[in-house]
């Protein structure tokens, strides 16, 4: 019992003797960092036995409290360290740190909401993870407002802890946001704007989109909560007001369920006779072509007479969207079409003229000739 005592004695009994307090803090530290390592290896154990598990969230809290947890435990240890240094220093630090542990305790609260809402969002669009996976537009636009949620709320928990009084931070908040309302319409339209285009979905990064009302045509690189960036096809950068996209009708290329060929054919009045077996032939090559959606409207007719033609339309849909194999099967059936056309010793037309010249009467001949 006399050991036990002179070692409770000595590690745990105030003293400004320097071999005592320094022995104090050195314990305080080694156990400080042997917690630290022993609570990191736990955390590496349960991430190697639930990695085999379906469930995304426990990946997710293991990952966000890796960081807060240590920050907690060299909190701890910092706060036993100047409970022992007080008793040697005189300084106004010591009674400044309550107020300080507690901001921290609160900032340290928050940095783990903010890490599970930053590691949920990465797990939520992962293709390995996630069963169906969210659109990475909408997991960013979400995680974003929950950050700014949770900063938000961290900084009134802050000001109400240290003694400010919330109620007034948000009185002024309020007339001071009529204010800024006022001065910053046009941003203010832009962020609704954005959270509109977050919300509705009209299109997400990587879309085609391009717009009837304005010259917009590319391909969607980043949507801020500003302004929306789009690559052009001749690669220069677009950048849009997101408030602008409230006003005016957007086409969402990349959302087409098939690409579509319309085309008019013309032959010439000579080849009337095979008109009708060159369009059966070119119905019957579209019936039975792999790339031709057959569940989709299919016109090969003859569609009227031209000034030196005689026409019929081609209207079908591919099963492709994308745009260089459309390319590609539109190039296949165009020259299938003039196989047809060859096939049945038809021509195509072109605009040609045909000048009918009168027969001269035998009694004006003579005079003609003269």
């Amino acid at each position: 019992m006399d050991i036990i005592t002179q070692f409770a004695t000595l590690f745990f009994h105030a003293s400004k003797d320097p071999v005592i307090w320094l022995s104090q803090v050195f314990v305080v530290v080694f156990l400080t960092f042997g917690s630290n390592r022993l609570l990191m290896r736990v955390l590496d154990s349960l991430k190697a036995r639930f990695k085999k598990t379906a469930s995304l969230w426990d990946d997710v809290i293991l990952q966000a409290v890796r960081l807060p947890l240590r920050l907690v435990v060299w909190t701890l240890g910092l706060t036993a360290v100047l409970s022992v240094l007080e008793n040697v220093f005189a300084s106004t630090m010591f009674s400044l740190w309550p107020d300080i542990r507690r901001v921290s305790y609160i900032a340290i609260l928050a940095l783990f909401f903010s890490r599970f809402i930053h590691q949920a969002e990465v797990n939520i669009i992962d293709l390995n993870r996630a069963n169906k996976p969210m659109d990475v537009t909408s997991a960013r636009a979400v995680a974003t407002l929950l950050r700014i949620t949770v900063v938000a709320i961290a900084f009134l928990v802050i000001l109400e802890t240290v003694g400010y009084s919330i109620s007034g931070v948000l009185a002024f908040g309020g007339m001071s946001g009529v204010a800024v309302g006022f001065a910053a319409k046009d941003m203010l339209s832009n962020f609704f704007g954005a959270l509109m285009i977050y919300l509705d979905k009209p299109f997400l990064v990587g879309d085609w989109i391009c717009s009837p009302d304005r010259k917009i045509d590319g391909t969607v690189e980043d949507i801020g909560w500003r302004l929306t960036r789009i690559r052009t096809f001749d690669k220069r950068p677009l950048y849009i007001p997101n408030s602008l996209f409230s006003n005016i009708a957007v086409e969402n290329a990349s959302r087409m369920q098939n690409r579509r060929i319309y085309e008019t054919v013309g032959l010439r009045y000579d080849d009337a006779k095979v008109l009708k077996a060159v369009i059966d032939d070119v119905r019957l090559m579209l019936q039975t072509h792999p790339e031709i959606d057959q569940n989709s409207t299919m016109i090969v007719q003859f569609n009227g007479y031209g000034a030196s033609e005689l026409e019929f339309m081609v209207y079908v849909f591919t099963k492709t969207t994308e745009w260089l194999k459309f390319q590609a099967v539109k190039e296949d059936v165009l020259f299938k079409i003039m196989d047809v056309v060859e096939k049945h010793g038809a021509e195509f037309a072109f605009p040609t003229q045909t000048t009918h010249v009168a027969s001269v009467p035998p009694e004006l001949a003579g005079r003609v000739e003269r």
